[in-house]
């Protein structure tokens, strides 16, 4: 063997080495903490304090508990919430399992880095900063920050918050930052959805899919929507145009051509899906399934893109964001009478842990709800 064949002989032996011991120092999990030891958030004495759900370590529900940690400070451009409804997500479960592995990257090898849990809020302002115009005591507001699931949270005026419309109640507000903001940018961003395009949602009786339904009418398109038997009545309820019933006909096999897909199951190739495909075509894959523990619906977005360099029609992954700007979009909607929330349960407070196992099992129709008391 010549000198350079041994050289990258050796090479490639390190860089298989280096990818195995990256894999098991990503995968594995540090052991839990007693309860005795989580106490060092516990806030001083003389601080206010209140009750917010916690978890220490990856693994299932068991690691979630309520605990005494200190009330949220106000500073001058923010505003103090009273939480009374927070919506699970996905992300509960990803962050509480810490999985796929690819996402420990961020949110802390080992252990959580950030122990808090929720994104979906909506309460009452009972207090603002001294800078802050834009709401008052007393506003009926929802949003999206980290450590939703608490008596209290506070937020930059100017982040990720909205006044909720008079016609919704503070559930239903809940329901909608992150699955509405995501079907609004698949549908009206990324999808481009204009007046007259046929429209498919896959997945449309889901959190981000009821959603998408009602934008995309809202848009003008004709919409059809995909989910099971027992929940076709709930999609035609929401404006659809058309339903299938995938238990019984694959919407792939038909002679229906369709300017967007709203991909939110992830269940075809891409190549399959781009039969259906008017000429011009876009498809907006938003989920896919959940079992690849080490990248998750993350390899099927980026499937999406990669598969979009090499073929006509466009094919993308959405990575959405929620945004100020977006959520009074989705309030205007709500105004109007085109949008509105559907809610699956309602789980209080002590629950939390079977409401995120519910959101896990992918069960819902629509969205879960945990009532703050």
């Amino acid at each position: 063997m010549t000198t350079r064949r041994k050289r990258l002989s050796a090479a490639a032996l390190i860089f298989v080495a280096s990818v195995l011991v990256f894999g098991v120092v990503l995968s594995r999990d540090a052991a839990c903490p007693s309860m005795d030891a989580t106490a060092i958030e516990s806030a001083p004495a003389g601080v206010s304090t209140m009750q917010a759900a916690r978890y220490h370590c990856y693994g299932d529900t068991d690691v979630i508990h309520w605990e005494t940690v200190a009330r949220p400070e106000l500073s001058d451009s923010s505003v103090l919430v009273r939480v009374h409804a927070v919506a699970t997500n996905p992300l509960d479960w990803h962050y509480m399992r810490g999985k796929p592995y690819i996402m420990r990257l961020s949110s802390g090898i080992g252990r959580p880095s950030d122990v808090r849990l929720g994104q979906d809020f909506a309460g009452v302002v009972e207090a603002v900063g001294a800078n802050v115009t834009r709401f008052a005591s007393g506003d009926s507001v929802f949003g999206a920050s980290p450590g939703a699931f608490g008596e209290y949270i506070a937020v930059r005026e100017n982040a990720d918050i909205a006044r909720v419309p008079d016609s919704m109640s503070l559930a239903e507000a809940a329901a909608m930052p992150v699955a509405a903001t995501t079907a609004l940018q698949a549908v009206r961003d990324a999808g481009q959805v204009t007046t007259g395009q046929r429209v498919l949602v896959n997945g449309a009786s889901g959190g981000v899919g009821t959603y998408a339904v009602q934008i995309a009418k809202s848009l003008g398109a004709h919409v059809t929507g995909v989910s099971s038997a027992r929940n076709v009545e709930l999609v035609r309820s929401l404006g659809a145009d058309a339903t299938i019933d995938y238990t019984s006909e694959d919407f792939t096999t038909g002679t229906a051509r369709y300017d967007v897909i709203i991909d939110n199951v992830g269940n075809h190739a891409p190549s399959v899906l781009r039969r259906v495909l008017a000429p011009a075509g876009r498809v907006v894959v938003v989920g896919g399934p959940e079992r690849d523990r080490w990248f998750g619906p993350i390899r099927n977005l980026v499937g999406a893109l990669v598969y979009g360099w090499f073929v006509e029609p466009t094919f993308t992954g959405l990575f959405s964001e929620t945004s100020q700007v977006d959520l009074e979009y989705l309030a205007a909607l709500v105004r109007l009478g085109r949008l509105h929330s559907v809610i699956d349960r309602q789980f209080e407070a002590p629950e939390l842990r079977e409401a995120i196992a519910y959101q896990e099992s992918g069960r819902s129709r629509g969205k879960n709800i945990v009532i703050i008391p």
